[in-house]
Formats: C-alpha cells, sequence, structure tokens
C-alpha cells in the first residue's frame, strides 16, 4: 500500500470513530460520553477518566456540525475586542478563554480597532457562524449590532463601562468616576497645570469619559481643562512621546502633570520627558490607566488607575454562560478600578 493509501486509510478509520465505540471501550452509556465531553452534570474522576482515556485511545473528535444541530448550540462565544495588540485587552481575552473553557465553550476573537463598521461586519460574521453569546467592549455599538443580536436572540454584555440605568446588559466601572479620582489625586498633590494625552475619543466612549471626568474635577476646584491642555492620539508607546511634544510646543504655562488616557500613552510620555530633559516626577508628574505589567516596572513605575480585567472578563463570561443556558444572571455588574500610587507623581515644582 503506498504511503498516501495508507494515510487515507488512517483518516478514514479515524472519521469512523463513534460516540458508541468511545462509550463500548469506556464501559458507560453513549448519555454518559455525550455530558462528559459537554460538561452537563457531575460524575465520578473514575468516570471521566474512562471517558477520557477510551477518547485518547480512540482519537475520537466530537462533530462540531452535528452536535450544533442537535442541542441548537455550537458551544461558542463571540468576543470583538478594540485592539488585539493591547496588552490589556489580550489578558482580559484570556481570563474570558479561560473563563468559557470551565464551562466547555470555545471563543471566537476579533478586533474593531475602534471602528464601529468594522465591528458591526465582524458581529455579523461571527452570527453567521452560529455563536451562542457575544463579548463587546464599551457601549459605542451601532444599533444595527443591538438589532442583529436581539433578533438572532443572542445574548451579549458591554464590557469596560458601568451603567446602572443602560438598557444593555455590562460588567466594568465608571470611566468618569476613574478620570475624576486620578485628578483629584493630582490636585491634591498641589497640580494646577494639568494637561491630558487622551485616546482618540471618536467612537470610544471610555476615552470620551476620562476626559469628562478629568475636566469635572478641575472644574469643581475653579479650574478648567482648555482645549489646548488635551491631545488625542492612538494607544500607543510613540503616540504618547508625540503627545507630549505637541503640548510642550504649546502656548501657556507648561504644565506640571500629564495624564494618559491608558499605560502606553503615559509611559511614552515619561519616555519623551526623559528625552527632552524633563525629570519625572521632579519637574513633571505622569499618571496612566490600565495597570499594565509594564506600568509597574518601568523607571520611575507609573501611577496609574488599576483595571481589574481579569475579573471583568471573568464575569462576563459567567454571564454570557448563565443566559446561554437559561439560567438568572445580573444585567449590571460595577467593579472597582482604584487609584496605585507610584513613583512617577509627587508635588508639582516650586514657580
Amino acid at each position: 500500500m503506498s504511503k498516501r493509501l495508507h494515510k487515507t486509510a488512517e483518516t478514514d478509520a479515524d472519521a469512523a470513530v463513534t460516540l458508541k465505540d468511545v462509550a463500548d471501550r469506556a464501559g458507560v452509556s453513549t448519555a454518559t460520553v455525550s455530558r462528559v465531553l459537554n460538561r452537563q452534570g457531575r460524575f465520578s474522576r473514575e468516570t471521566e477518566a474512562r471517558v477520557s482515556q477510551a477518547v485518547a485511545a480512540l482519537g475520537y473528535v466530537p462533530h462540531a456540525a452535528a452536535r450544533a444541530l442537535a442541542s441548537r448550540r455550537s458551544r461558542t462565544v463571540g468576543a470583538v475586542t478594540a485592539a488585539l495588540d493591547n496588552p490589556i485587552f489580550a489578558r482580559g481575552v484570556q481570563a474570558l478563554e479561560n473563563r468559557l473553557e470551565r464551562s466547555g465553550y470555545g471563543l471566537l476573537i476579533a478586533g474593531s480597532d475602534y471602528e464601529a463598521d468594522r465591528e458591526l461586519k465582524q458581529v455579523r460574521t461571527m452570527v453567521e457562524r452560529g455563536i451562542d453569546a457575544i463579548m463587546l467592549q464599551g457601549d459605542s455599538h451601532l444599533p444595527e449590532v443591538y438589532d442583529l443580536l436581539r433578533r438572532k436572540g443572542i445574548a451579549y454584555i458591554n464590557t469596560w463601562v458601568y451603567d446602572p440605568a443602560s438598557p444593555h446588559p455590562c460588567c466594568g466601572f465608571d470611566n468618569e468616576q476613574a478620570g475624576r479620582n486620578v485628578a483629584d489625586y493630582l490636585l491634591d498633590l498641589g497640580h494646577t497645570e494639568i494637561a491630558m494625552v487622551a485616546g482618540i475619543s471618536e467612537g470610544n466612549d471610555r476615552a470620551r469619559n476620562r476626559i469628562r471626568g478629568v475636566r469635572a474635577a478641575l472644574e469643581a476646584r475653579g479650574l478648567t481643562l482648555d482645549e489646548a491642555r488635551i491631545v488625542e492620539r492612538p494607544y500607543s508607546v510613540s503616540d504618547g512621546r508625540d503627545g507630549l511634544r505637541a503640548l510642550l510646543r504649546r502656548p501657556g504655562p507648561r504644565p506640571t502633570a500629564v495624564i494618559g488616557g491608558n499605560d502606553l500613552l503615559a509611559i511614552g510620555v515619561i519616555l519623551e520627558a526623559q528625552q527632552s530633559g524633563l525629570a519625572v516626577p521632579d519637574a513633571l508628574s505622569v499618571a496612566g490607566f490600565d495597570d499594565i505589567e509594564l506600568a509597574a516596572n518601568i523607571a520611575p513605575s507609573l501611577t496609574t488607575i488599576h483595571v481589574p480585567v481579569e475579573e471583568i472578563c471573568t464575569l462576563a463570561g459567567d454571564y454570557l454562560v448563565a443566559r446561554i443556558e437559561g439560567r438568572p444572571a445580573r444585567d449590571h455588574v460595577a467593579l472597582e478600578a482604584r487609584l496605585v500610587v507610584r513613583q512617577s507623581t509627587t508635588r508639582p515644582p516650586a514657580r
């Protein structure tokens, strides 16, 4: 027999393995095998081990399409994240996948790059592939997204945001309050010349609300956040550097504190300040948002808002699985985004 024919014979043999073959080898019923593989119910470790050993020995792979037809579920959840290359979003996707895996669900991922039309296309593609539920980021979504999900009866949840009055399920934190908290901290230190290198606010409710929170904190103390003190840049280190250069070129007193729309922007601000001869924090205090791993390890370490990303996405997974399986779940879940004070902030220099 040629190698090609031999390989085909092996493939056909593997394809011919059925659920009944696994059940016979494990010495249990086909219903038991199905429930173990789909993680439905509780079984003894011995039963699970016998089924697992039979699956491994026979090379059994469940037929996803047939299983979906039988259960009317694909056991697949979608997630559209704003940016796949953002480290905090990557951590969130990993936490979501870990949660879904425990309940026997797979994950489809797409990155929208903060483009509403692109997100709509991605949601449509996922719906066409038969997802059971979907996690979205923020609450700035086209009406067509919500309409499609409602028509198809697909559970969804908005993450990184919290609004108890929202008609949409959400799990996250109040971005405006978080912006206010970091600004209040800098104001308490004595800073009055505060500026922002913010994220692009168009199509990004989180960026808009963080700016709104900083502005509200300053106005509560009789100060203003003028447009000249805000530059918007994409979320990257190089854009953070460019943002500080733009601020330093503008007329008026030099800022004594800069808030980055996320940690990548804030780290860029620190690097550009150091390159420009501005000591951080003695000449310029810098704060960020997210608390990515690098924030604690850069020199000086970054004061930032800690976003509980793993908890957000794990709880979002809890919600989606509960909705898929017809169990009750809270539609609005609030988490704390807390300030973490490190070395990059101090009192302003004497004028």
